[in-house]
């Protein structure tokens, strides 16, 4: 039997998200913004209560250690703007994508951002994933819209496994957690 291309990007994403669902099913709101070590990058409440991830535009290192918070809101910033260029619509710049507050506001986001996504993949074409795109690799003449689905996928995985993995620190006890 051959797969598609497209059933293929689609059977990775349903496979990642299922991986993902246990972690969002079992994550407290005290989960998010646990610390567990001093060198942590998260988020931050800002003056106008809305809230703002670390970030640095070079990459640190030694790398901070994401907390659950910062690793949501990475979830969220990246897949917004893969929508976008998905969609056809501008994409937001990363600023502009504010992550939504511990527990239930941040799982709502995640599950309405995969409720958008779905639809949108499932209405592209083999012409359409053979379309240059131009996100996360702008200055790639090579990089297809199936490339920018697989990085998306990739990206959901890594960021699930470190999700689950600081979940998992936290519930057994936090090692050297900074609560």
């Amino acid at each position: 039997m051959t797969v598609s291309r497209s059933d293929l990007l689609r059977r990775q994403f349903d496979l990642t998200w299922s991986l993902f669902e246990y972690h969002l099913d079992r994550l407290e709101p005290e989960d998010f913004l646990w610390e567990p070590v001093p060198h942590c990058w998260t988020v931050h409440r800002t003056a106008d209560g809305t809230w703002a991830p670390d970030w640095s535009d070079t990459e640190p290192d030694p790398v901070p250690v994401p907390t659950i918070a910062w690793l949501s809101w990475h979830i969220g910033w990246w897949w917004s703007v893969t929508l976008d260029h998905v969609e056809g619509r501008p994409p937001r710049e990363r600023t502009d994508v504010t992550w939504p507050g511990p527990g239930k506001p941040t799982i709502e986001w995640l599950w309405g951002l995969r409720t958008a996504w779905l639809p949108a993949v499932n209405r592209l074409t083999d012409t359409d994933l053979d379309a240059t795109a131009r996100f996360p690799s702008p200055n790639d003449p090579a990089y297809t819209v199936a490339d920018m689905l697989a990085w998306a996928n990739a990206e959901l995985m890594k960021n699930v496994a470190e999700i689950g993995q600081v979940r998992m620190l936290r519930a057994a006890g936090g090692g050297a957690g900074i609560d």
